[in-house]
């Protein structure tokens, strides 16, 4: 009967809140799978804390809520386009300015993010762009002016959004270009162009691009909009995200940048379809990152990937988006958890480093570091499943010859993370159980990086 009436209802249209067990059919889920379907996603402690004081017969055994949360939270996941975070007017007022754009585009899926310093859309879908042509929740009168790695610009022009004057402020591209020079440069460049603190910023590009753009959105007038466009594996799963910019010193990477959360992340997939296949393992090297700290059915199901095409890797974009954005908003100002996302980049920024950031992709620098990390963690047979998987992808698992392992050291040793008790390192014991600040030995450090240089 619900059934029924649950797919009556949906053939209709307009709004339509369904209970908690209307997932559990799946005639249902393919019904809302046509449908820009929202879930208000809310955690198992908080659930039963509005539950358990109701009439509802379903609340009144804690262990049976616990373990019928945990069956249904997949069903949820698999149906729900639009995940949204509980908690008050605010998030549905910034939220619906957006909700309409999508109204007319089932396919794509958001994610929303919410933090100390605000919240935003994160967007994944064909043709996701086309949205800011209505210019949702930017303020009054806005006018976009982009900044555009080059040659993403070349590859994926189309997926740019239209901006003012006669495009987008080019940018090198490669991580050499993301200087203190090359960032004052494109500040004077969007001053020459008249662009006001009302305005906001296009970030289009790899992460590179987003580092540098973000960072220009951050100090210019004290602070302008960002909405960050990302085109390559490794931004639509990672850099894009959670509010991180800045640009690199001699002395290490991202010595100079600030935090400032985009007003939106507009990740279509169809740029992948343009990567070199050695951009597109760089990134891969990222996917492997999340899952291992994700663990559960996002790790099967990379763990499974058998070749590292842009169509095999598309669909892994969002569930890794949303991985980051929840590290993030328990840790917006990276004081705590958000250390976990540092996995394989201790010693993978070191390589970058002591190489010049000109040998090594930075997803081939991370998965030499994952690697490390695997084996500072104790997890040799973690590390050997992994250093697979890598290698399926056409990633490096060993340090080249010429590389100088004390440089290494060395550029660990100046970690911007570290504090005055040392270098903490992110170790797991198996996917999904990360842990954050350990301390590890100069000469286990060494054994290890000797050993993958070997």
């Amino acid at each position: 009967m619900e059934e029924r009436v649950a797919l009556a209802a949906l053939g209709r249209g307009g709004v339509v809140a369904l209970g908690g067990g209307a997932v559990g059919s799946e005639r249902i889920r393919r019904a809302l799978g046509e449908h820009a379907t929202a879930w208000c996603r809310v955690g198992e402690e908080d659930a039963w804390e509005r539950c358990r004081d109701g009439d509802r017969p379903l609340a009144r055994d804690r262990a049976g809520f616990r373990r019928r949360f945990a069956e249904r939270l997949p069903l949820y996941e698999e149906c729900g386009r639009i995940v949204l975070p509980t908690g008050g007017e605010a998030i549905g007022a910034a939220a619906a300015p957006w909700l309409d754009a999508l109204r007319s585009a089932p396919a794509m899926r958001m994610a929303w993010y919410r933090g100390e310093s605000g919240g935003g859309p994160a967007i994944v879908g064909a043709g996701v762009t086309r949205i800011l042509d209505s210019r949702p929740d930017l303020r009054p009168g806005a006018r976009l002016f982009g900044l555009a790695d080059r040659d993403a610009l070349a590859a994926t022009g189309g997926l740019m959004p239209a901006v003012e004057g006669e495009g987008p402020i080019e940018l090198a591209g490669g991580e050499a270009a993301k200087t203190v020079g090359a960032a004052e440069a494109a500040l004077r460049e969007l001053a020459r162009a008249g662009v006001r603190r009302e305005d906001a910023l296009v970030a289009f590009g790899g992460g590179v691009a987003g580092d540098l753009a973000g960072f220009c959105a951050a100090v210019y007038q004290r602070g302008v909009p960002v909405v960050q466009v990302p085109t390559t594996l490794v931004a639509q799963v990672d850099s894009a995200y959670g509010g991180k910019t800045g640009v690199d010193l001699p002395e290490g990477k991202n010595y100079v940048g600030a935090f400032h959360q985009p007003a939106a992340v507009l990740a279509d997939p169809a740029a992948l379809a343009t990567l070199p296949e050695a951009e597109l393992a760089a990134g891969f090297a990222e996917v492997v990152k999340t899952a291992l700290i994700a663990g559960g059915p996002l790790w099967e199901r990379v763990r499974a990937v058998a070749a590292t095409d842009a169509g095999a890797v598309a669909p892994l974009v969002f569930d890794c988006a949303r991985v980051k954005l929840d590290v993030v908003a328990a840790d917006e100002r990276d004081s705590g958890r958000r250390a976990v996302l540092n996995l394989g980049h201790t010693v993978g920024h070191a390589i970058e480093a002591a190489t010049g950031y000109e040998r090594y992709r930075h997803g081939e620098a991370v998965a030499i570091g994952l690697l490390a990390a695997l084996r500072l963690s104790g997890a040799d047979e973690l590390a050997a499943e992994v250093g697979e998987l890598l290698r399926r992808a056409g990633l490096p698992v060993r340090l080249d010859p010429p590389v100088d392992v004390d440089a290494v050291l060395a550029a660990v040793g100046r970690d911007k993370k570290r504090t005055a008790a040392g270098v903490g390192f992110v170790l797991l014991s198996e996917p999904g159980r990360v842990s954050f600040g350990n301390r590890v030995g100069d000469a286990s450090l060494r054994r290890v990086v000797e050993e993958l240089s070997a």
